[in-house]
């Protein structure tokens, strides 16, 4: 018998009737040798502090940084996930070989990997590795399974990043809230979150101190052209009119007449997040929308595996193209010229292996989207569209570009004319907005010049402000989360800047939507704007290393080398255990902030750990009056004695072996000072032999 799992339950019977498995039965599908089930996303999740170790369930600095030894996983508590697991387990135990049928990426690896961990399989695992969900590819897809070991460093990638960011993630919270929130407030702290919040803050700050200055532009009007002079704005005003009037009375002379021709390429093909950006820019939409959209057109087998950071296609795909277009029958009026040329055109900046690794750029898979209605048809309309257009002609176009003078004072007019449309003519009939921002001066026809030529002309100044950086939208957002906080327009250089972004393309929408959950951001139109509780968290957070996004980008990039067996997985959390503990240390023996642990309760049931906006307050010391007072800071349960030669703990019949000697702490200090010496040596204690 063999076992497939999926997923969701939907692909689950797409495949089942592909395979012959048509007895529905409790929780999976049965017939012709095969048994397929599902999950529902995620039904495992790393344990949390307090299924480690008691000791971890009340929030203390004395536990922190909480490392367990070996991590693990753990059921969600869910009644329906828990009934499906039961059934997952019992076809485990049945099935002669499993094949994993999850998303194709490091998500879906990870899911299905710790449910099949959890499940304790025994038997040889297959793994179906597909790029759409035709009924075509999925043939395809089983007629060619792979081993389960080819896919190894995918899953260690995956787990590496779970693991970061519950090491970050959990320590930094509790560091944070202990040491500068009010009792029953939480700081929430991530390995993602935190830096993007950083970046909006760092726009709400540019913003705030930009000082406008006024400045001025000489022009002047020409035989129904606009010149513009060539030295630039002026920042006197008076410098301005100084020219304006020194030029009035002479003529303009035409110097340089220079024609050039000139070629737009189509642009690329989607990735996902650059179809997150296009699609926030024409509807503004948010990321997480568009994620949601194309996921659902993913679903409905009309567009490709939708979670890719790749604007390539491989070459096997090439003989493929004439067929996916002839079946595009809606857009047969675009597709005509394509499929009557002998052979499709075959570019590097569409087709290229060496782009390509685990999927492709987004395209349609050539069914029907007759189904499709509202912003399904839309996004399925805007994708189809950018895969017709690749295959166009470049946008051809003449530039014309005229110098002249006017006592001494330089002058250019531009003009560009398009000659061949290209690719551009699909958009020519559309409301929507062809990709790429007009150039100055596009579509800008010139009358004839001759060099030489000579006349009277009109200037006049303009005086214009400089204006403050703009707010982020969620298109601008997700470009600098992609490029670690660099604004970044031109494709070569966006390409190679991936590596270094920051989240991947399928977390950042759920980064942003869980600052908005938090409320550390919220939107103004389609402005993304920072908080209070938002700012106030970045400006308490004095460790770089959490908020910085070039070196979030930079544990990024070892993940990705993670995937490509270039690092370890060992390495990268041994350099994450380092890390926090560096960072526990500096914040603890941070003087100037100290506050005294007095053992917050965590969050009560339901909360996650930053649900709760907080705005941090000024941290203020709590007098300590008595030893009672004192936390122990070897097992944090009890609290301090004093016994003839050393002080110990309150829980020393069950176990805890501290003991500070009065040589080294006083017997005559207040509990107070006795503290402030404890706070300080804290790590020696708890290293003490």
């Amino acid at each position: 018998m063999i076992v497939c799992i999926t997923e969701k339950p939907n692909v689950a019977r797409d495949i089942a009737a592909i395979l012959g498995a048509d007895r529905k039965e409790n929780g999976f599908f049965e017939g012709n040798g095969y048994r397929v089930t599902w999950t529902y996303g995620h039904l495992c999740t790393l344990k949390e502090p307090h299924d480690y170790t008691e000791m971890w369930k009340r929030w203390t600095l004395v536990h922190l940084p909480m490392i367990p030894p070996k991590f693990g996983i753990k059921l969600i508590p869910v009644e329906n996930y828990e009934r499906q697991f039961r059934v997952i387990s019992q076809l485990f135990a049945e099935a002669d070989e499993i094949v994993n049928c999850g998303d194709a990426g490091q998500e879906g690896e990870l899911i299905q990997r710790w449910v099949m961990q959890k499940a304790g399989v025994k038997c040889p695992v297959k793994r179906l590795w597909i790029s759409s969900l035709t009924d075509q590819s999925i043939r395809d897809g089983f007629l060619h399974l792979r081993p389960s070991s080819d896919f190894d460093r995918l899953y260690y990638a995956g787990l590496s990043r779970a693991i970061g960011d519950w090491i970050l993630g959990m320590n930094a919270t509790r560091l944070y809230t202990l040491k500068y929130s009010s009792p029953g407030n939480v700081l929430s702290i991530g390995r993602v979150q935190t830096p993007t919040l950083a970046l909006v803050v760092q726009r709400h700050h540019e913003i705030a101190n930009f000082k406008p200055e006024d400045f001025w532009e000489l022009k002047t009007l020409y035989r129904g052209a606009t010149f513009n002079a060539t030295s630039g704005r002026f920042k006197k005003e008076e410098e301005a009119q100084g020219a304006l009037e020194k030029i009035r009375p002479l003529p303009l002379t035409v110097t340089s007449i220079e024609e050039k021709k000139g070629k737009e390429a189509p642009p690329r093909l989607f990735d996902l997040t650059s179809l997150q950006v296009e699609c926030n820019k024409q509807w503004g939409w948010t990321a997480d929308e568009t994620l949601k959209l194309i996921q659902s057109l993913y679903e409905k087998k009309v567009t490709t595996y939708p979670r890719v950071d790749t604007t390539y296609l491989s070459d096997d795909i090439y003989p493929t193209v004439p067929g996916i277009l002839r079946n595009m029958t809606p857009y047969a009026p675009l597709t005509a010229s394509l499929l009557a040329l002998p052979k499709l055109p075959k570019s590097k900046k569409v087709f290229d292996n060496s782009k390509v690794t685990d999927h492709h750029a987004i395209i349609p898979t050539g069914q029907s989207p007759e189904r499709l209605v509202g912003n399904e048809r839309l996004l399925y309309h805007l994708i189809a569209r950018r895969f017709i257009a690749v295959f166009y002609p470049d946008c051809e176009f003449m530039q014309t570009t005229v110098l002249a003078d006017a006592g001494g004072v330089g002058f250019k007019a531009t003009g560009k004319v398009i000659t061949s449309p290209g690719w551009r003519s699909i958009y020519q009939k559309s409301d929507e907005t062809p990709p790429k921002k007009r150039e100055e001066g596009e579509d800008n026809i010139l009358p004839h010049f001759e060099k030489g030529e000579s006349g009277p002309h009109e200037p006049s100044l303009q005086k214009k402000t400089t204006q403050p950086p703009k707010p982020y939208t969620e298109g601008t957002l997700l470009r600098a989360m992609e490029s670690a906080g660099k604004t970044v327009d031109d494709e070569a250089l966006r390409e190679a800047m991936k590596e270094n972004g920051i989240g991947r393309p399928s977390t950042r929408a759920n980064i942003i939507e869980t600052l908005f959950k938090r409320h550390y951001i919220c939107r103004q139109k389609k402005n993304i704007i920072a908080t209070q509780a938002g700012i106030d968290l970045i400006a308490t957070i004095n460790e770089e290393l959490l908020k910085s996004a070039k070196l979030t980008g930079l544990w990024e990039n070892k993940l990705r080398r993670i995937e490509r067996g270039t690092f370890s997985a060992a390495e990268f959390i041994a350099e994450l255990k380092e890390q926090i503990d560096k960072i526990v240390n500096e914040v603890l023996t941070d003087a100037s902030a100290r506050k005294i642990d007095t053992g917050q309760a965590p969050p009560p049931p339901g909360d996650s750990a930053a649900e709760v906006p907080v705005k941090p307050k000024t941290p203020r010391r709590p007098p300590v009056k008595s030893l009672e007072q004192i936390v122990c800071p070897l097992c944090g349960k009890g609290h301090l004695l004093k016994g003839h030669s050393a002080y110990g703990c309150s829980e020393f019949r069950t176990g805890c072996t501290l003991r500070l000697p009065f040589g080294e702490y006083s017997a005559d200090l207040t509990p107070a000072k006795l503290n402030t010496l404890i706070r300080k040596n804290v790590k020696k204690i708890k290293n003490a032999p």
